[in-house]
């Protein structure tokens, strides 16, 4: 391949891998890529998990053998299997060498051999394959994981000017992973509390809407669960914040441990002291269990004065749900009463027949600022 079929391939491999706009996304353009600039039949990309001692596959492109899926679920390989991806790697770093590229063939080692071949002929061999390239990525300044491009069985061998480009190759990978990475950890950041790691109101919202059309498509049943942690301004006064802080976060532990009870459940901080839960599918008896078990725990949080509990589902007596903002506000008017009676216990919309107090209160005109705080989705 000429010098600027190179540079095209490698500008082509950067762009596929800025377009992309998830991480699996990222490692599919990766792989694709590399295995088209180097002639491959096969590609795949692989992280090292350091904490397991393993590497984990990421992505198989190409002409996958029976066993390959493209995003595999589990296909691991103990890292003393390919220490070259450790030990190698090391001793090159550790004499001023950089983290090159070698070839490797379904008879042995060729150019730039590791060292360490036998688990990757084996593996050549069983799948049909004459042939790879395995280049190191590295990000940060660490291994991250690796690069690998296969031909078929028949086809020439990689050449040294190929483990070369490989290198190269790697190089560019590195810097898109660590572009989605970066990308991720915004997203993530933008979706989250800062405070308690929980999901925010953002992501409440989206999550809500969605579940909302699958309920109104579906009929898929959709409870939230809103409360408000009592005492918290006591314990910011007489305390202070960084108390009120702690306990914040130590209820949205009990929160996230009692959401836990509920498959799929989405639990999140709203803003101040008041918190929610989303369930959508699981019955809304199991959601109102849950929300009991809320109750329980935060009872026993000190120095906080438990929590009032709101529930609304759509499989209660609440009438018709047709956007978020309505089961909002019974949800919202659930919590209302259960902190008016100081119940240690859930409200729950709709249970109270035909005449549902919480009902009423959600569905009457707004109130105005001095009788109600606020009613979410009738704020101005």
């Amino acid at each position: 391949m000429g010098e600027d079929k190179r540079l095209a391939a490698v500008v082509a491999l950067a762009q596929g891998m800025a377009a992309a706009h998830t991480p699996q996304e990222c490692w599919q353009a990766a792989a694709l890529g590399a295995c088209g600039a180097l002639d491959g039949s096969f590609a795949a990309l692989s992280v090292w998990e350091r904490e397991l001692g393993r590497l984990r596959v990421l992505v198989n492109v190409g002409d996958r053998a029976a066993d390959e899926e493209e995003f595999p679920e589990a296909e691991t390989y103990p890292v003393h299997q390919f220490p070259e991806i450790t030990e190698f790697l090391h001793e090159r770093w550790a004499g001023g060498g950089g983290p090159n590229a070698w070839v490797e063939t379904a008879d042995g080692a060729a150019a730039g051999s590791a060292g360490y071949f036998h688990q990757r002929v084996t593996a050549l061999r069983r799948r049909g394959r004459g042939c790879c390239v395995v280049a190191p990525v590295v990000l940060h300044g660490r291994a991250w994981g690796e690069l690998y491009v296969a031909r078929a069985a028949g086809a020439p061998v990689f050449a040294r000017a190929d483990s070369d480009f490989a290198t190269v190759l790697a190089a560019v990978v590195a810097a898109g992973i660590a572009q989605t990475e970066r990308l991720e950890e915004a997203r993530r950041l933008a979706y989250t509390d800062a405070l308690t790691g929980l999901a925010n109101r953002r992501a409440v919202d989206v999550c809500l809407e969605e579940a909302v059309e699958r309920h109104r498509a579906e009929g898929a049943v959709v409870s939230l669960v809103v409360c408000d942690l009592n005492g918290l301004k006591r314990v910011n006064d007489t305390l202070g914040h960084a108390v009120g802080d702690r306990l914040l976060e130590r209820f949205g532990s009990v929160l996230s441990l009692c959401g836990a009870m509920v498959p799929g459940a989405l639990v999140a901080r709203l803003g101040g002291d008041e918190f929610c839960l989303v369930a959508v599918g699981p019955p809304a008896d199991d959601v109102v269990e849950a929300a009991d078990e809320l109750c329980r725990r935060a009872g026993e949080l000190e120095p906080g004065e438990g929590v009032a509990c709101g529930v609304a589902s759509t499989a209660e007596a609440i009438g018709e749900v047709r956007d978020a903002r309505r089961l909002f506000r019974l949800a919202d008017a659930a919590q209302y009463r259960a902190k008016a009676l100081r119940l240690d216990r859930p409200v729950v919309a709709g249970r109270e027949g035909a005449a549902d107090p919480v009902v009423r209160l959600a569905d009457a005109p707004p109130p105005s600022r001095a009788e109600r705080r606020r009613f979410r989705g009738r704020r101005p």
